[in-house]
């Protein structure tokens, strides 16, 4: 099992305006190429090769005692929003006794000790910063070596270096202008970057970062995860206990040959759904095992291609209605269902009336025909997270958004080509996945309604062997709401489904809340309550299904096959299920009742304080950095996946933001993803040295919290780049958080992607990078024969 830290910031610090530079990227680039400057190390003189040493030394001549800065590189945004206002430190620092040891942002080597400022632009020049230099009235500015001498005086040092960052920032915004050509492009204030830098006291030191500060003082604790052998905490690997062999540690490539995947799914490839070498080889296909994930011995390194003539998706709420044709290029499911009302072309787009089989008037009328007949489901309030099944385009998932409701929809890959991937483009949550033969990748006792709309599913066979899935999944006194045809329809095979359903929902407990028609839309729901005791399990004469063993971890999710049997009601107050969560949105914030202060969390504070301090991190995380502080147009978010979450802090902290957020919990991480569904957020678990169960294209920003420093332990780095860049939407955004040193090699990978590396940020080994991806697609190709369908 393994952890890493996850930083939590002990104050807040400035945001460095650094002078910007284009970032054309015109030819493929080498971690030899990007490296070539760290690699010259002279150990004796701080790990500085020759040449930047003998560049800087006249500019560090008479500074030796000055307080370094800390490391970073920022090129902003091509729609860059106002850029915020630079702040004073609360306290000043104490100058170091020692020397500053320098190394530019290149380094793959730890330096706790390394403070000084390394800006490297777009063309490949290199300032070094040794220190700050102060004019008479306190004003702390930063200079590039490149414009100064030994003889500069400091008045001129100031000035020369404030109009060269006006001028450079007036270009730089000139240029993304022209090149995007967006009428919604926030234009910056260039007077207010450059002259409200506060004046600082005598006492007090110039401090850039961007925007948050890592750890220091007595928040240190609180950034290395505790083991969780011995913790409260297991991880999904534990639990499943079919988590494959370690792989061999990740081997740094010396050249990045990228090309393009050739494969029967081209632009729609999802290596774990379309490997069709393991596909042809199954002895059986009955329990949809085609469907299921079947992941290739090793990851692809090849990119995806785009669909031809692919755009900028359409922004949300817009998307829910329309989305670019050329993006989803499929008209199977229009041709199939367009007489159901789910999906039509019209002209360049496609378009969703918002129905769907069982509701052709509109799905908010069937969302409240819902709550009208059961009030307790109390949308927006009581139920807050529902697993949709069987979801179509996830029309029910997109409309209720407007009940604040967060919907999990999901369908398999099937002769419905592409409904997840409409879901998905139009803004919805969605996973491709399939009830099949083994347990979806969700945690027990989770989900506070469970729906299925003409899901088609085979609830009543073999002792309802998937049914019973769908009761471990459910929170006790959660609802099943089924309107699938059995439930109002009088065909004979109807009839037969329906009085089979009704005997195996009587011995599971469920009890029938009601079942009543829609007139408007002719059709019928029936709905049904999990127990909250045990009281009904232990009352039945035939014990049929059975009670699970109690050692079968109903919490065990991956790669677990499923069990014909029900899970105990938990009954001790202190246990998790024993009791309904606070209504939305207060139990946002709550600190979930069976978090336990005698008990350890992720950080090695006692878990009520660890799932608080780690809210309150990435709240003061997102509100000065990420919102603010990089430049991202925040209006063109919608899918965002935390790739590593933690307590799910990110996706709370994001709240009001018109965004939802996938909390992916990888297995070998500690088992939080109870917490996430708690606070009424949702989420995964996954094994990132595999692909994600999603379409091409499906994200606008990913973020990594130390998650690459974890699976370099585990498998090779560059296929989960890859994987990133997959599932991230051209122009999408991928913000990471990790060591300096693989920040450093990711940003070699990425620049090699043709992608824009926006900002990189070091301090103490610790490194922040924030990049986007381009439309840039190899041309030559390189073809997968397990994803070839012959």
């Amino acid at each position: 099992m393994m952890t890493s830290s996850s930083i939590v910031p002990g104050q807040n610090v400035d945001m460095p305006i650094p002078k910007t530079g284009k970032n054309d990227v015109k030819d493929q680039v080498t971690d030899s190429s990007i490296n070539s400057t760290a690699k010259k190390v002279d150990n004796n003189q701080g790990g500085l090769s020759e040449d930047v040493k003998k560049a800087s030394e006249d500019v560090h001549k008479d500074q030796k005692e000055k307080k370094p800065e800390e490391t970073y590189q920022h090129k902003y945004d091509k729609k860059p929003s106002k850029m915020p206002e630079p702040k004073l430190d609360e306290k000043p620092e104490e100058k170091p006794k020692e020397k500053p040891i320098e190394k530019t942002t290149t380094s793959s080597e730890a330096q706790p000790e390394n403070k000084d400022v390394t800006v490297r632009h777009a063309d490949g020049q290199v300032n070094q910063v040794g220190g700050e230099t102060k004019s008479n009235d306190g004003q702390a500015n930063i200079v590039g070596q490149g414009d100064l001498n030994e003889n500069t005086s400091e008045e001129d040092k100031s000035s020369l270096y404030q109009n060269k960052r006006k001028h450079d920032l007036a270009d730089s915004i000139k240029a993304s202008n022209d090149k995007t050509g967006e009428s919604e492009v926030e234009k910056v204030n260039e007077s207010q970057v450059v002259e409200k830098g506060a004046k600082k006291d005598k006492n007090e030191v110039s401090n850039q970062s961007p925007g948050e500060q890592f750890p220091s003082g007595a928040q240190a604790e609180l950034t290395n995860e505790t083991s969780t052998e011995n913790g409260s905490w297991s991880t999904q690997a534990m639990e499943s206990k079919n988590e494959k062999d370690t792989q061999e540690s990740d081997k740094e490539l010396v050249v990045y040959n990228w090309k393009s995947c050739n494969s029967t799914a081209g632009p729609d490839f999802i290596p774990c759904l379309d490997n069709w070498r393991a596909i042809k080889n199954l002895r059986s296909t009955m329990h949809y095992e085609h469907r299921e994930r079947h992941c290739p011995e090793e990851p692809p390194t090849c990119l995806v291609p785009l669909p031809e003539g692919y755009r900028r998706p359409i922004k949300w709420p817009n998307s829910r209605k329309k989305i670019w044709y050329s993006n989803v290029p499929h008209t199977e499911l229009v041709e199939y269902k367009g007489h159901q009302n789910w999906v039509k072309v019209a002209g360049r787009y496609l378009v969703f009336p918002g129905g769907g089989t069982q509701f052709k008037h509109g799905a908010l009328h069937y969302i409240d025909f819902i709550n009208e007949n059961v009030p307790d489901i109390a949308w927006g309030k009581h139920s807050r997270v529902i697993l949709d099944v069987g979801c179509g385009v996830a029309s029910f998932g997109g409309f209720l958004f407007d009940r604040d409701v967060l919907a999990m929809s999901l369908a398999p890959k099937d002769e419905h080509e592409a409904q997840v991937q409409f879901a998905l483009e139009r803004g919805i949550p969605a996973i491709s996945a399939v009830m099949g033969t083994l347990r979806l990748p969700f945690p027990g006792k989770v989900f506070d309604v469970v729906h299925c709309a003409r899901c088609r599913v085979p609830w009543h066979i073999e002792g309802g062997k998937l049914l019973l899935e769908l009761n471990r999944l459910l929170r006790p006194g959660g609802y099943f709401v089924w309107s699938a045809t059995p439930v109002y329809q009088k065909k004979p095979e109807d009839k037969e489904i329906w009085k089979a359903m009704s005997k195996l929902l009587e011995t599971m407990c469920w009890e029938l809340v009601t079942r009543v028609r829609d007139r408007l839309n002719g059709v019928g729901l029936a709905i049904y309550k999990k127990p909250m005791n045990n009281s009904c399990y232990e009352k039945r004469s035939v014990q049929d299904p059975p009670m699970c063993e109690a050692s079968d971890d109903a919490n065990a999710a991956w790669n677990v096959p499923l069990q014909t049997c029900m899970h105990k009601v938990p009954i001790d107050s202190l246990q998790r299920g024993s009791r309904w969560p606070e209504q939305w949105p207060a139990r946002l914030d709550k600190t979930p009742y069976w978090m336990l202060g005698s008990e350890m969390g992720v950080y090695g504070k006692p878990q009520p304080e660890d799932f608080v301090a780690d809210y309150e991190h990435w709240k003061r995380v997102v509100s000065k950095s990420y919102i603010n502080g990089m430049g991202i147009n925040w209006a063109t978010v919608r899918n965002v996946m935390d790739m590593r979450a933690i307590y799910g802090g990110f996706a709370a902290a994001l709240k009001d933001m018109n965004v939802w957020v996938m909390n992916v919990v990888p297995i070998d991480s500690p088992d939080v993803l109870p917490a996430i569904y708690e606070r009424g957020l949702f989420g995964i678990y996954h094994d990132w040295c595999q692909s994600f169960s999603t379409y091409p294209r499906s994200y606008d920003l990913m973020h990594a919290d130390h998650l690459f420093s974890m699976i370099k332990q585990k498998c090779k780095i560059v296929p989960l780049v890859v994987e990133v860049d997959r599932i991230l939407r051209p122009e999408g955004k991928l913000i990471v958080r990790d060591t300096a040193e693989v920040v450093s090699e990711l940003e070699s990978i990425l620049r090699s992607m043709q992608w824009e590396i926006r900002m990189t940020y070091n301090k103490d080994n610790e490194g922040l990078l924030s990049a986007q991806k381009t439309m840039w697609r190899p041309k030559e190709f390189e073809t997968l024969d397990y994803g070839m369908m012959t």
